[in-house]
């Protein structure tokens, strides 16, 4: 798997204390649940309603170099949208946004996984160019662009 590469050394929880969206406090707290339960911790600040999803994308972009995209009245052509079957932009959280010759752009809400992008890689034998955004943003795109 492709080994992705910081922009920013600091970790989410450091950054979004930095950008003031949580206190010291809050993220040591996150991080007593996160070591308990796993998963991905932007996702437990989210859960503690410490954070918001988008507070979480706009802290990866800072430390990936991920641009941002908000999906709300973001237009695609169908044909783009269908390159990526639906079942595996629901399980990834993932939605194609826009394509040009053998490269594809999609909005993920965790960029990070690079199993999800190699898988879309092989499917559409395509080149895959990542933009960040949230995973209501997404899901709400796919119920309205994946129509069955």
């Amino acid at each position: 798997m492709k080994e992705l590469k910081r922009t920013n050394t600091k970790k989410l929880g450091e950054v979004l204390v930095e950008r003031g969206v949580i206190n010291h406090q809050q993220l040591n707290k996150a991080l007593e649940i996160w070591e308990t339960k796993g998963g991905l911790m932007g996702e437990t600040l989210v859960d503690l309603k410490f954070a918001t999803e988008e507070d979480i994308a706009q802290a990866l972009t800072c430390q990936y170099g991920f641009p941002f995209l908000p999906l709300t009245n973001y237009e695609v052509d169908p044909a783009v949208i269908h390159s990526v079957p639906k079942k595996i932009c629901q399980e990834y959280v993932l939605a194609p946004i826009d394509k040009i010759g053998k490269s594809i752009t999609l909005a993920m809400a965790n960029p990070l996984n690079t199993f999800a992008i190699e898988e879309i890689e092989k499917v559409t034998e395509c080149s895959i160019q990542v933009f960040v955004s949230t995973g209501t943003e997404i899901k709400k795109f796919l119920e309205k662009n994946y129509v069955e």
